[in-house]
Order: C-alpha cells, then structure tokens, then sequence
C-alpha cells in the first residue's frame, strides 16, 4: 500500500513542478529574446537489502529551448536583434557575467547601457557606459557610438563593442534569475563573426497554444494521482472489513 500512495505522491509533485514551470513559460510569452524551459520527468528507483524496488517519478528543468524566435521591427535605435545563435554578455547581480538573447536596450539613471532586465551590457573591458547628453547608435557588429549634438560635424565616439558569445562547445544552463550561465562557472569566448539587427528584437519563442495545452495535461495528471490516495484508502478499508469478518 505505501509502494502505491509513495509513488502517486512523487508523480504529484512532478506534476506540480510541471506546472510551474509552464506558467513561467506562458507569463514569459510576450518577454523579448525569451528561451522556453524544458521539462522533463525521469524514474527514479530505491533499492536496498530490505526494501524491494520502486519507481518514484522525478521531475524538474531538463533545460531551455534554444530555437530562434520572431523577429519584429521595433524602429528603436536601441533595439537589437542578436543574429544567429550568439549570446548576449551582461553582468549578474552577484557580478558574474550572464548571458541572454533580450535585446530591448537602455541607458539607466548612472549612464549604464541595460538591457530589459536592468543588467548592465558587457563590453571587453566592463559593463558599457555612456558620457550624459550623447546620442547613442548601434552598428551591426555591435560596436557603439555617441555622438554630442553640440558638435555635429565631430565624427561619434567609439564607446566599445557589445560582447556577443559563442556557446558552441560549452556546457550552459538557464538559471534561476533567468539567464544562462556556464556549468561550473567561467566565461564564454567572443563571437567574432556574430552581428546584430539595429530596431528590432527577437520574441520570446514559447508556442502558447501548446502551452496551455501542456497547463491542462498537467493539471489532468495531478488530478489522477490525487485519485489514487482515495483508491488506497478505499483498499485499506475493504480489508479492514474483511480482517474483521475472518475473525
């Protein structure tokens, strides 16, 4: 009997990560340069010299979807659509470098150029800062410029070069915070060859449709699991009553 109500309580509670996870995914769907998380639910079995074997359901974030998303002309100078399957870098809040594809870029309240999210934009020396009043263009191989409108014949300053990374041959993982990271910590090497698209950004790629279905075959499994825990204790019951008829 516990084999059983065990076993319906893990598959319940893959369940409920599964749903997690894809309300994160479907609150995201609008997010630019969004990755949909992977679920996956692995079998996960006890054995010992007393206890039989049983298969426990163990679920959790296999990973993120890493497909490209839509592209949509924004007309934004800031904006920015990385090409290909290069990363952009940005800085962590615990200072480590990180790494997204969200390309909806700003200038913050210190002059800091942020993406979306409000993490700085790495260049090859730091984050990227822009001098006040400057007026700030974005060239295809990430490069940045300012120019002073006080002096518009001056050619635009040069401010350093969005780093966009390679991921190829490196192990990464979406974290938490929602950024990638590479496995076990370290950096990853510059994309040389990567460009970007100036006024535009990639959508996030999660499919809704398929989504909210994966939401309701969610929810339907928790349901059948919980089902289980009145089936045990219907069991248990009929034998009690038949213990008692036998005595």
């Amino acid at each position: 009997m516990d084999r059983m109500i065990y076993t319906a309580l893990s598959g319940m509670e893959a369940a409920m990560n599964r749903q997690r996870v894809t309300a994160s995914n479907l609150a995201n769907a609008q997010t630019p340069g969004f990755r949909a998380e992977t679920f996956t639910v692995d079998a996960a079995e006890l054995r010992g010299p007393a206890l039989e074997a049983r298969a426990m359901g163990r679920g959790g974030v296999f990973g993120a979807d890493m497909r490209t998303g839509a592209m949509v002309h924004t007309g934004q100078p800031l904006d920015i659509a990385i090409g290909g399957n290069a990363l952009m870098a940005l800085q962590g809040q615990d200072g480590a470098e990180v790494y997204s594809r969200r390309g909806d870029l700003s200038i913050g309240a210190t002059g800091v150029l942020e993406n979306g999210d409000g993490r700085p934009v790495m260049g090859e020396t730091g984050p990227i800062t822009v001098p006040p009043g400057r007026k700030v263009s974005i060239g295809s191989d990430g490069n940045i410029f300012a120019a002073d409108p006080a002096a518009p014949n001056a050619p635009p300053e040069n401010l350093g070069k969005i780093k966009l990374a390679s991921a190829e041959g490196s192990r990464i993982q979406k974290d938490l915070d929602g950024f990638m990271r590479v496995v076990g910590g370290g950096i990853l090497p510059t994309d040389e060859t990567a460009t970007v698209t100036t006024g535009a950004l990639e959508q996030s790629n999660v499919d809704t449709t398929k989504v909210l279905v994966e939401m309701i075959e969610a929810q339907r499994a928790f349901e059948r699991r919980a089902k289980l825990f009145s089936t045990a204790g219907e069991i248990d019951t009929s034998g009690a009553r038949l213990m008692s008829l036998r005595s």
